[in-house]
């Protein structure tokens, strides 16, 4: 397995679903940052299950503890060590299914990847829980940028066939913080959000599971920044993404809509505005040629449907070598979308703090 990620600001995951814990290790933090654990904690709390009846019953305090790299509650340029503890574990429902391939979970690939050695509890290794660690570093990530005013915002763009299609305003964005946090799925629509919920809700009751889009916005990411050919800004955000479980595709600006628009429709206008350059619109997604253009950085997600249902589904017994059917009681989100918000804002601040420091954007020791 290979468990890092990042160049400088270099994360490396450890732990397990139904392990002792999960944690992250994160190299290459500046020296000097004020270390703000209730900010770490808030983000992780974005994150952490059992928070509405719209999520998973799995209740865990997920409190966030510091085991190195901060002295006098300031990074000291070594190694941070953050972990969480699982506390609300079953692992019963695992044991019972041992030798049923779930449909659509690592159960089949990985028992022919590491031949029956990988921890099967809770999908262990590849569950969402090892995103708490993704969470802690994008948190600290988060902090340097934010020095920079740099900030990233993520929200539900769509449940199902429900869609929030309108374009939000950048001087709208404090406004649209506050309402997202109103919205038990981080909608920014409130009528829409509602109507959401009540998709989530209807299929929760049918013990089946749904899927949606997260809109991701960074604002004030400075011009220039990454590169050609294999270390574009694309290729690093979709490397980070796609390390998330249950994502299936990313796109940026126009996205897939490109494929239908003229050029003369897709280009983004050059203009100068306030004495700066800048395009009348923002189609490429504030990246062209794998650069940041200055423009806000934009791109959406698709999140499939939680894997595990409690509806009856063909599979296969492979003790037996029989096809069987199987209904699974586990604890799951009926919809994993809200979830994931704070996760994606957190790899996005991963990768743009990495890619700052490595051009010298951002020093390797913070003025204080």
């Amino acid at each position: 397995m290979d468990n890092s990620f990042g160049s400088i600001f270099r994360i490396t995951s450890f732990g397990e679903s139904h392990g002792e814990l999960v944690g992250i290790i994160i190299d290459g933090v500046p020296a000097g940052l004020e270390f703000d654990l209730k900010f770490i904690q808030r983000e992780i709390d974005r994150r952490k299950p059992g928070q509405s009846h719209l999520t998973t019953p799995r209740l865990e305090e997920e409190q966030v503890k510091v085991l190195s790299g901060v002295f006098e509650n300031k990074t000291t340029g070594a190694p941070l060590c953050l972990i969480i503890e699982n506390k609300d574990i079953d692992s019963s429902v695992y044991e019972k299914y041992r030798n049923f391939l779930r449909p659509s979970h690592i159960d089949y690939t990985a028992l022919r990847k590491y031949r029956g050695f990988s921890d099967p509890r809770g999908s262990g290794r590849f569950s969402g829980r090892i995103t708490a660690g993704f969470v802690m570093a994008g948190a600290i990530a988060k902090q340097i940028l934010k020095k920079y005013e740099i900030m990233i915002f993520a929200y539900t763009k769509s449940i199902g066939n429900i869609i929030d299609k309108r374009e939000y305003s950048l001087k709208e964005i404090k406004k649209s913080f506050e309402l997202r946090e109103k919205s038990l799925i981080g909608a920014i629509d409130q009528e829409k959000s509602k109507s959401m919920e009540l998709l989530i809700e209807t299929v929760k009751k049918q013990r089946d599971s749904i899927g949606g889009t997260i809109k991701c916005i960074v604002i004030n990411f400075p011009v220039g920044k990454g590169g050609p050919i294999f270390n574009s800004i694309e290729s690093n955000i979709s490397k980070a993404i796609f390390a998330i479980p249950a994502i299936k595709a990313i796109e940026f600006g126009a996205g897939f809509k490109a494929a239908k628009m003229k050029g003369s429709e897709h280009n983004d206008p050059w203009i100068i505005k306030d004495g700066k350059v800048q395009t009348t619109k923002n189609d490429a997604g504030g990246i062209i040629g794998g650069i940041s253009t200055g423009m806000p950085i934009e791109f959406t997600v698709a999140v499939k449907p939680t894997a595990s249902i409690g509806i009856l589904q063909k599979t296969v017994n492979i003790e037996t070598k029989k096809n069987v059917e199987i209904e699974f009681s586990g604890r799951h989100d009926p919809c994993i979308v809200p979830r994931v918000i704070p996760v994606i804002e957190a790899m996005i601040a991963n990768v743009l703090l990495d890619i700052l420091l490595l051009e010298g954007f951002i020093p390797r020791v913070l003025k204080s």
